[in-house]
């Protein structure tokens, strides 16, 4: 039975949140907007939560074997970047949440993710078919050893969707000259991090950007200088202990930095970790991908194979653990990713109509 309400349950987060790292005011107040508008954004905003109702709903599902999770697993976490070749790579994009996870977790929070997406929209796609074909590119990703999506031969649907959804040059570099510049000091480990990850002699100019669902709160500062005819921008954002730390009052540290190193995938050259900030680049190229409403046809079946095959290039990375996932999977009854999915979002629909009547 859970202890406490949703409210309650935000308002204790975001106070040990602020003990952790910078945050902004005006970004909360942003954040809890969102999560009025429907139980999909909730979902993203909310990994805190998650981790308080998962234990409870799917009790079982959380004594499977533990590995190093992405967590905070959603349809919205997975982008596109350049890799050192400058070649199109796209996976998942924001290890925030990484932490030792039952490997069940991850897989239960991407498919509920789509569940709600497909509610929101009223996409035909039986929720069977999703839970199916993420398990399924899940499974062949692990017996296959892994592969990195690099959207250059291989991959052509995903790069339709990459390109076709992501805003143009002039668009996306538009939008960052139009932040405010940065009133009094920003964090001096993020300037620091920041000149560093810039060329050497530019002067940049600093501002706050307001990104994300999930990691909205904390602050995000961003450095753009012009440089050699164009434009440059990098982005740093603090790393605290991940929400699965909080809620387990267990071990705080950083696993952003590992999951990275151990992924199957092609690096992204400009991610840097330095002193507690993730440090990235921003381009039209390194975007995370927003999937609109008015796109739900991309929620088809072959890129949820592919949200599946890219899960596993991730717990892939926990090498010894492998074994018992396996052993796992093959022993688990049919249909338990759509159950324990369906009752995720069944627990999270009623949190959201709560926060909704409450907040």
């Amino acid at each position: 039975m859970k202890t406490r309400g949703i409210v309650q349950s935000t308002q204790a987060f975001e106070r040990w949140l602020i003990g952790q790292v910078a945050t902004t005011k005006a970004d909360f107040k942003l954040k809890h907007a969102h999560m009025h508008e429907s139980p999909f954004p909730f979902l993203r905003a909310t990994f805190y939560r998650w981790m308080e109702l998962w234990p409870q709903v799917c009790p079982e599902l959380n004594k499977a074997p533990k590995l190093l999770a992405v967590g905070d697993l959603h349809l919205e976490n997975f982008g596109t970047w350049r890799d050192a070749e400058g070649r199109l790579a796209w996976g998942i994009n924001d290890f925030d949440e990484a932490y030792p996870l039952p490997y069940t977790l991850d897989l239960v929070r991407l498919t509920t993710s789509v569940l709600l997406f497909a509610q929101l929209t009223q996409a035909r796609l039986p929720g069977k078919t999703i839970a199916t074909a993420i398990l399924e590119g899940y499974h062949q990703g692990l017996q296959e050893g892994g592969q990195a999506f690099v959207l250059e031969e291989l991959h052509p649907h995903l790069r339709e969707l990459a390109l076709n959804i992501r805003s143009t040059p002039a668009e996306f570099w538009g939008k960052l000259q139009a932040l405010p510049s940065y009133r009094g000091h920003p964090p001096r480990e993020a300037t620091k991090a920041l000149r560093r990850a810039l060329p050497e002699g530019s002067r940049p100019r600093f501002s706050l950007r307001q990104a994300g669902l999930g990691s909205l709160g904390r602050v995000r500062v961003v450095g753009q200088v012009e440089w050699q005819g164009g434009l440059l921008a990098r982005e740093a954002k603090p790393l605290a202990p991940s929400a699965a730390a909080w809620v387990a009052s267990s071990n705080p540290g950083l696993h952003y930095a590992t999951v990275l190193e151990r992924a199957i995938r092609s690096p992204d050259p400009f991610i840097r970790v330095r002193k507690g900030w993730v440090v990235r680049r921003l381009s039209p190229y390194n975007v995370k991908i927003d999937i609109d409403p008015s796109q739900h046809r991309w929620v088809e079946e072959k890129l949820l194979l592919a949200m599946g095959k890219e899960t596993a290039n991730v717990h892939l990375g926990s090498g010894k653990a492998l074994k018992a996932v396996l052993k796992d999977l093959q022993e688990s009854k049919n249909g338990w990713l759509l159950e324990a999915a369906e009752a995720m979002a069944e627990a999270t629909t009623q949190d959201f109509e709560q926060w909704k009547h409450q907040s």
